[in-house]
């Protein structure tokens, strides 16, 4: 808190965005660090856990009122700057209608103007065929003959067939038939190719030999995804503690270790250069769909934070990391999007039969 000059202002903001940007500012000037934010809201009987103010303003939703106000009075900010945070929040979401609506100031596009000479739409226009003025009806149906299906019931036509051939094609017919199954069976060896190459490298191989997993064991380890050259770290210079897939060449922050919790389940240690000891874990119990996986300080009672390290497969292909006690149960850590790319992040998902992108081994790290 810098002497003499005053505190943000929330007034000022006309979106969520601006206003997580005025949340950011009033720690900044309030000088205080998460964990002695932590510690102040902890001595004024609030809760307000590191990770849950670092998710808070690394996001561009409003916060729940009893975090904002938590938050705000661990800054140090008296009542009536305390109400006036209150009150800009409430109208923002209110303007928003929860999310709903664009932001003040965003360009909303023009409805186009009215065609003065509508012309009616069909129910079910045909994008490919003539409009509706060269629209003919069709002829009224021709009752069958005798031992013939009804117009209704009949076969469907298949692309490119003539749609009176008879049901024993004569010669020509079986040479038209073998001239549309030439082009019609390689497409289908294309396509089973692709599916083919598709659920190789879903399964986790990208073009590495396999390798025979490492075992969790207590002590230092680096967790790598299996089939891949990723490992487990964060982006440093964020505070969210995320976690993504990164070159195993360039991991190391931060650093991890595995600690027996008892009853089979691991806690998962991280060692970050600047925030320094935490573990690995859950924010909100696990309960939020898509939860993010993400290192803070250990022993916040809002987190999952052991985990059931499980075989995979026959011969075990990895380890799945399944939260232990989550509010979703039938969740693994999964990497999320692109799971050929560097950086995707890591969440909860529900655990896949195939475990694509859920498989995990630990090397032993000197």
């Amino acid at each position: 808190m810098t002497p003499g000059e005053h505190a943000p202002d929330p007034r000022g903001a006309r979106s969520p965005a601006e206003f997580l940007a005025r949340l950011q500012a009033l720690k900044d000037w309030s000088g205080l660090t998460y964990r002695e934010l932590s510690a102040r809201a902890e001595a004024r009987g609030d809760v307000l856990p590191r990770s849950t103010v670092a998710n808070m303003l690394s996001r561009a939703t409003l916060p729940r009122e009893e975090l904002l106000t938590a938050f705000v009075r661990a800054c140090g900010t008296g009542p009536a700057a305390l109400e006036e945070w209150r009150t800009v929040r409430r109208e923002l979401e209110g303007r928003r209608g929860y999310g709903d609506a664009s932001d003040p100031g965003e360009a909303v596009p023009e409805a186009p103007d009215p065609d003065p000479h509508p012309v009616p739409e069909e129910r079910h226009p045909d994008p490919e065929g003539p409009g509706p003025a060269h629209e003919q009806l069709p002829a009224p149906e021709e009752p069958p003959a005798s031992g013939q299906l009804p117009a209704s019931e009949q076969p469907p036509v298949w692309p490119g067939a003539p749609a009176d051939e008879p049901r024993n094609p004569g010669p020509g017919a079986r040479f038209r038939i073998r001239r549309l199954l030439v082009p019609a069976v390689a497409v289908a060896a294309l396509v089973f190719a692709g599916v083919s190459v598709v659920a190789f490298l879903r399964d986790g191989h990208t073009g590495h030999p396999p390798r025979t997993p490492t075992a969790p064991a207590a002590g230092d380890v680096r967790i790598r995804v299996v089939g891949t050259d990723f490992c487990l770290g964060e982006r440093r210079g964020t505070r969210s503690g995320q976690v993504y897939q990164v070159p195993c060449a360039a991991a190391g922050v931060p650093l991890y270790a595995l600690a027996e919790a008892g009853d089979g389940r691991w806690r998962i240690a991280s060692d970050h250069p600047d925030y320094g000891a935490g573990c690995s874990g859950l924010p909100s119990g696990g309960r939020v769909p898509g939860a993010p996986y993400e290192d803070s300080e250990c022993g916040d009672p809002t987190r999952v934070e052991e985990f059931s390290l499980e075989p995979h497969g026959t011969p075990v292909r990895g380890y799945r990391i399944v939260p232990a006690g989550s509010a979703s149960p039938g969740g693994c850590v999964t990497v999320v999007g692109d799971r050929a790319a560097a950086w995707s992040r890591l969440a909860q998902a529900p655990c896949a039969p195939d475990a694509a992108g859920q498989l995990f081994d630990f090397d032993r790290r000197d």
